[in-house]
């Protein structure tokens, strides 16, 4: 059995073994940088990628607008990887009639992991709908196997909006009544070998 030896400048060196069957073998790394990882079986997590927002955010609108600081990036090694997406987030309400506020995960500029609603806003969840008291916050998590298909950055954010009033304030990381207690909302991504 041949082999193939590449050495360094230090002493020692790298040894590939050509494999016993015949015929030809191709090893295609990654224009990455850091550990190559060969015999990756589907299921093997390869990469763990998280952001964490520590302050809170509001809006009134009534477009898909993205939650500042719930996003993350992340490059997978693979275009047969999986990306395993978690998003955990509390949401407050002003106390208005009658609000309802939707959210969706996306990535990039497409929205995933949502129903089909026959209608203009397919949506993840609902987190509130109608009457919530300005006192309260509600803890809401999302998970969800994605299939990007690519090799290229990946970019995985939380999105929210009212349904179709704009009069109707909502809040993430905190209840509407006030800032005295401001809760963390955080995104991770899983690179998962497929």
């Amino acid at each position: 059995m041949g082999s193939v030896v590449i050495s360094g400048a230090t002493s020692g060196a790298v040894t590939l073994a050509v494999p016993a069957e015949a015929g030809t073998r191709t090893l295609t790394l990654p224009a990455l940088t850091g550990s190559v990882l060969t015999n990756a079986t589907a299921g093997v997590v390869l990469q763990v990628i998280q952001a964490v927002k520590v302050d809170s955010y509001s809006a009134t609108v009534a477009t898909w607008t993205d939650v500042t600081g719930v996003t993350v990036n992340i490059t997978p090694s693979s275009t047969s990887s999986k990306v395993f997406v978690m998003c955990n987030f509390s949401v407050g309400s002003d106390g208005t009639d009658n609000a309802d506020f939707m959210a969706r995960l996306v990535r990039g500029s497409t929205a995933i992991a949502v129903g089909n609603n026959g209608g203009t806003a397919p949506l993840t969840l609902s987190p509130l709908t109608g009457v919530v008291s300005d006192y309260n916050t509600q803890p809401q998590s999302i998970a969800f196997l994605d299939s990007p298909s690519s090799t290229d950055a990946t970019t995985y954010k939380l999105q929210m909006r009212n349904w179709s009033s704009t009069s109707h304030r909502y809040y993430v990381g905190q209840r509407g009544h006030n800032t005295s207690f401001i809760l963390p909302s955080h995104i991770t991504v899983m690179e998962v070998a497929g």
